[in-house]
């Protein structure tokens, strides 16, 4: 208990917050973690769309007679 009492002392109005990446950037560590895990999920849904476009211009379209590949 002694070691929080200190801590407590130490940080005075900022005890119990959550630190910032950077001193002058407002961003916590927490928000940081969230901004990547939307990004990743971005992006993976982009693959996706990427590969399911590609399947439809190569295989779907011509196969159905829309447009042909020289």
């Amino acid at each position: 208990m002694g070691e929080a009492k200190r801590r407590k002392t130490a940080l005075g109005e900022k005890y119990g917050q959550e630190q910032t990446i950077l001193s002058w950037l407002p961003i916590t560590k927490t928000q940081a973690e969230q901004f990547i895990q939307w990004t990743t999920r971005g992006a993976w849904i982009g693959i996706g769309m990427m590969v399911a476009i590609w399947i439809t211009v190569r295989f779907i379209g011509p196969a159905f007679g829309w447009w042909e590949i020289y």
